[in-house]
Formats: structure tokens, sequence, C-alpha cells
């Protein structure tokens, strides 16, 4: 029924301008819409809803990601824009903080400002 409808993805934020500042200065995400109740970025064509709660509920998962060509290039840039990456215990992660899936995907993960997690992703080499 929705598989030809476009998806909104949606990120919680207790403070819209920290979080524009992360979304637009440091993703570079392209904005779209500023309210007092959202910002919208696009996201190579789909479109993050970053929505203005009281209180954002720390989630134990992973909330949004993107698929990279080179996740070395993409995590470089993001640390040069003051991004860290973030360490799970029980997980081999190798000394820049990338997990090699069972599938063959590398992965790193990072945080916004309300402490959501966020994921790069790059599909196995063939």
């Amino acid at each position: 029924m929705l598989d030809g409808s476009d998806l909104v993805a949606f990120v919680a934020s207790c403070d819209l301008d920290a979080s524009d500042r992360f979304y637009r200065g440091v993703l570079g995400l392209e904005l779209l819409e500023s309210s007092d109740f959202a910002n919208a970025y696009d996201v190579n064509g789909t479109q993050l809803r970053v929505t203005r709660v009281e209180a954002v509920a720390p989630a134990s998962y992973t909330v949004a990601g993107w698929r990279v060509a080179d996740l070395a290039a993409a995590m470089r840039a993001l640390r040069a824009a003051g991004v860290v990456f973030k360490r799970f215990d029980g997980m081999a992660q190798d000394e820049h903080g990338v997990w090699l899936s069972p599938g063959g995907a590398r992965v790193a993960w990072f945080a916004d400002p309300d402490a959501n997690t966020l994921s790069l992703q790059q599909a196995p080499q063939s």
C-alpha cells in the first residue's frame, strides 16, 4: 500500500537550535523547513524531521543511519567536524570504532546532541 510513497524519518530533540547546528552544520544536510515544532532536512531525497520534544527518551539502538561509499573517509570528515564515534562493550570494533558485521558490512556509530544513536554503514566489498 505505501510502497510508492516517500518515507519521512523522525528524530527527537529537546533543542532544535543545537540539532540544527549538528544536522545542518556538522552533517551538511539542507534545511527544508523550520518551525517551533520541528526542523526538516533533505537527506538525499528523504525528509528527516527533527521534532521538538520536552524530553528525549534515550534509545538503546540506532535511530537513523547512512549508507556511505567510503566509511573511512566519512569518519575522517565527521571527526574533523568534532564528531566522536561510539564504542560498545562486547562488540569487536577496530581501533577506529568500526564493527564488521557477519554479512561483511562495516558499521560505525555516533550520537547527535540529544544522544540519539546514528550510524554509518559501508556495504561489503565484493
